[in-house]
């Protein structure tokens, strides 16, 4: 799984929707079928999803789909209808246990048989938002090669606060919890790059500022937004910025030139850092690099910043 800073979510109904968004600058694109779509339009979206995949998937964006929910009964359908070389990977609402993903496996098998793609094309992103499901995070996250990533959904008025009850504000102490669970159990599981979804105002930006912040500060590495007017919002938020890029660039140039003299300590930038910092500043590096914003190599050297 490649880095998805921004994913946006599109009504699978609304092509023209569908094609403005392909232009949003988001990483990934949610073609839903779920909430957005009326029940009466169910089944004529598909189809409209499927041309969508089609014409688009070369274009950039990583293509995703949210299904109905298992319990729904339109599951299978959806995944049959949507399988096939433009889908990365389907966004499966409501997951509570590693039972729900065997099913969807069991049926993108099935589909992607059809479809004449290899088993396992096709990828898993749970949303978690029920009680049940974030409290068997972990397990969910380890159950399935077909798992690379967790959704925490955490926002206003949903499923997620009705399940737990809580009384969303603005400020997210009532969901600071169920973000930081469901980010240590992704972090245990090996996801390298844990989802959120916590913020559905349309006009307030700076609140969305603030939002993105937390959940990048608590480790998290994109969030699933709703309107295109969110995205360079979250992308510049979850892109190392030039002082981080050349702070750690530094450190490792200073960390370079601590183990020719000897020693696996060193004062930058007024601190001590030591070995075990490299790894930190070479995986923000890496970050950087695959998402284009690196344009120094990441051994570049700043020997001028360190202080001894």
């Amino acid at each position: 799984m490649k880095p998805l800073r921004s994913m946006l979510f599109v009504p699978g109904n609304k092509p023209a929707w569908v094609e403005k968004a392909i232009h949003a600058g988001a990483d990934g694109l949610i073609l839903d079928l779920e909430d957005s779509v009326p029940f009466s339009d169910k089944a004529a979206a598909r189809p409209m999803a499927a041309e969508a995949l089609a014409r688009f998937h070369a274009l950039g964006p990583v293509l995703t789909v949210r299904i109905n929910a298992l319990e729904t009964g339109m599951a299978g359908d959806d995944i049959d209808a949507l399988v096939s070389p433009g889908l990365s990977a389907i966004l499966a609402p409501k997951i509570e246990t590693p039972q729900d993903i065997a099913t969807l496996d069991a049926l993108l098998t099935q589909s992607e048989h059809r479809a004449g793609l290899e088993p396992g094309q096709v990828e898993i992103y749970p949303t978690l938002e029920t009680a049940k499901g974030i409290y068997h995070a972990y397990q969910i996250a380890t159950c399935s090669p077909r798992v690379p990533t967790l959704a925490c959904a955490a926002g206003p008025g949903g499923d997620t606060a009705r399940s737990l009850g809580y009384v969303w504000t603005k400020e997210g102490t009532e969901t600071l919890y169920i973000r930081s669970k469901v980010l240590l159990d992704a972090r245990a599981a090996g996801v390298t790059y844990p989802l959120i979804t916590s913020w559905f105002d349309v006009r307030d930006l700076e609140g969305l500022k603030t939002d993105v912040r937390l959940n990048r500060q608590l480790g998290y590495s994109g969030q699933i937004v709703i309107h295109p007017s969110h995205v360079p919002i979250v992308n510049e938020a979850f892109t190392p910025t030039p002082q981080e890029i050349a702070y750690h660039q530094g450190l490792l140039a200073a960390m370079e030139e601590a183990e020719r003299q000897g020693t696996s300590a060193v004062t930058y930038e007024g601190a001590m850092v030591d070995i075990a910092m490299v790894k930190t500043s070479r995986q923000l590096l890496e970050l950087a690099r695959v998402i284009g914003a690196l344009d120094a190599p990441m051994h570049a050297m700043r020997p001028e910043r360190n202080e001894g």
